[in-house]
Formats: C-alpha cells, structure tokens, sequence
C-alpha cells in the first residue's frame, strides 16, 4: 500500500507542478499582452498631437485599463492560492480571467478621445498614403502608355456632351423637318 501511497503523492506533486507552470506561463504571456498593449498605446499617443483635455481623457483610460489588469492579477494569485491550498481549480478560468480582462482593459482605453483623436490621425494617414500610392499608379500606367482614370473620366465626360449636343442637333434637324413638311 505504501507504493500506491507514494504513486499518488508522486501524481499529486507531479499535477500541482503542471498546473503551477500553467499559472507561471499564462500570468508571463498576459504580462508580455499588457506590455505591448501599453507599449502600442504609448506610441499611439506620443505620435499624436492631442489637445489637453484629450490627453487627460487618455490618461484617466490609461489609469482604468491599469487597474483592471491589476484586478485581473489579484484573481488570477487568489485562484492560484485557492489551487495551491487543494481547490480543484479549471485551468480554463485563468484564461478567461485575462481574456476578460483584455477586454475590459480595451473598452477603457478605446473609449477615450485620446484614442478617437489619435485613431483618427491614424485613419487621415493611410488616406493621405493611399492617395500617394494611387498618384504613383496613375503616372506609372500613363509612363507605360496604358490609359489611368482621369483619361477614362475625360473620355466618359467628352462621350456625355457628345450625346448631349447630338440630342440638341437632332431636335433641330426634328424642327426643320416639321417646318419643311408645313
């Protein structure tokens, strides 16, 4: 009886080790998450140009999205004193602690109008390139003889009034003819 002792104290060490690296790796990843999170936000800002008011408002979601992963930090070292003192705990509720709290943390900070101004920045830059990129398209197939978009508009505008004074010539023709016929 005492191998069968030993086998279940082994298995015992052996599954509160596995669940102690689970717990090590899940708070390491979610910590490496945050990190990028507040490295991406602090660029976000840093590369805007906000008044005062916005960036105060940036702060105060800043502040928030930090309490909530600190509250989600507490959750997750109470579980794991909950699983260490023998509680079976679902590894599952671990993830879910910091996927809900990503998501929290999100909602606080996309919800400011620090990030509505610097999103905006953001969304009047990829115009400004795209417009660029379309500049470049257009004089690249004019250099390779191919027609761009302002010589089909051109076409499409000269075919429009083209039709318009055929329109004018045959009421014209349509009123002489009935003058003729008189």
């Amino acid at each position: 009886m005492s191998d069968t002792n030993a086998d279940v104290g082994a298995e015992y060490s052996e599954m509160l080790e596995d669940m102690n690296e689970a717990v090590a790796e899940s708070i390491e990843q979610n910590m490496q998450a945050q990190a990028a999170f507040v490295e991406s936000w602090t660029e976000a800002i840093s590369d805007s140009m906000l008044e005062e008011d916005e960036l105060a408002d940036g702060v105060d979601g800043y502040n928030q999205a930090t309490e909530v992963w600190m509250d989600a930090a507490e959750r997750m070292f109470e579980r794991s004193a909950d699983a260490a003192a023998g509680e079976e705990v679902d590894p599952t509720e671990f993830r879910d602690i910091w996927l809900q709290s990503a998501n929290e943390a999100a909602k606080e900070i996309m919800g400011t109008s620090a990030f509505a101004a610097a999103n905006g920045q953001l969304i009047q830059s990829m115009l400004d390139m795209r417009g660029q990129a379309d500049d470049v398209s257009q004089e690249t197939l004019a250099d390779l003889g191919f027609a761009t978009r302002g010589d089909v508009e051109e076409v499409g505008e000269r075919l429009v009034e083209l039709e318009r004074r055929q329109h004018e010539v045959e009421e014209k023709l349509d009123r002489i003819l009935e003058a003729l016929e008189e």
